[in-house]
């Protein structure tokens, strides 16, 4: 199903506006509209399903980072006058979540985090980027899911580009650094709002002890973990993902 990109003032967004509760969801680093379709095929009848567009490449330099990031969602959730927001990340964007909840506890209903960044990852290594080398980042792509036949060449074209953009390139290291230096260990605790943690058993980038940590300090949270899946639930196991966002988005919007 194609949904159209819409584009309003700074902001680029997809929004299904299929129901009264707002299920917004925030791509990672390298993220891409592919990446939620499971999620928007099975919820844009029943959630208004929002997808902003994070700014990554676009930003003024000076103001490249997660808080950055934060602020343009915050502007964003306010702009389209949503009254509370169900959030959900993958990656980056569970970094991204947190600082949000943190900073608006007011809009936020609840959380969903997925491989979330914010306490520890293991990104592309230290030998990021080699550009020019396509089977380096198809490899590295790959190595994301625990079947690599998820990454799809479209998938590996479209990390590629950014890689051999030198522009894009340099954005992505820097807020990399960002997301390192905002470590949340000791602020996870004020975030109230009921946290769903769906994990791979198998994510070598936030291994299942991330998510296991971030349960501990979540007082208000569950973990769930899928097998046989790596770093993008939502993508590898979009059923068995769905099936627990399910009993979850119940609980919290009934």
């Amino acid at each position: 199903m194609e949904y159209e990109l819409k584009k309003s003032g700074d902001f680029n967004y997809i929004e299904t506006g299929g129901g009264d509760n707002v299920l917004m969801l925030l791509h990672g680093l390298f993220g891409a509209l592919s990446n939620f379709e499971g999620i928007l095929n099975r919820y844009s009848d029943s959630y208004n399903v929002v997808v902003p567009i994070l700014p990554i490449y676009d930003m003024p330099f000076r103001k490249l980072g997660l808080r950055g990031l934060v602020k343009h969602v915050d502007s964003f959730v306010d702009t389209m006058g949503y009254e509370k927001v169900n959030v959900l990340g993958n990656s980056l964007g569970g970094h991204i979540t947190l600082l949000y909840a943190l900073h608006r506890p007011d809009k936020t209903q609840s959380i969903v985090l997925t491989g979330s960044s914010g306490l520890f990852e293991s990104a592309m290594g230290s030998t990021f980027p080699k550009r020019g080398n396509y089977e380096f980042i198809k490899e590295k792509t790959q190595s994301t899911f625990y079947d690599p036949n998820v990454a799809t060449d479209e998938l590996v074209d479209e990390v590629f580009e950014i890689v051999n953009n030198r522009n894009k390139a340099i954005r992505v290291i820097a807020i990399a650094k960002s997301a390192v230096r905002n470590n949340l260990g000791d602020k996870l605790h004020m975030i109230k709002a009921p946290t769903c943690l769906i994990w791979g058993k198998q994510d070598n980038i936030t291994p299942p002890f991330v998510g296991e940590k971030f349960h501990e300090l979540l007082t208000n949270s569950e973990l769930h973990f899928i097998d046989k899946c790596g770093h993008a639930p939502m993508m590898e196991h979009p059923e068995k993902f769905n099936l627990i966002l399910d009993g979850f988005l119940q609980k919290v919007n009934s």
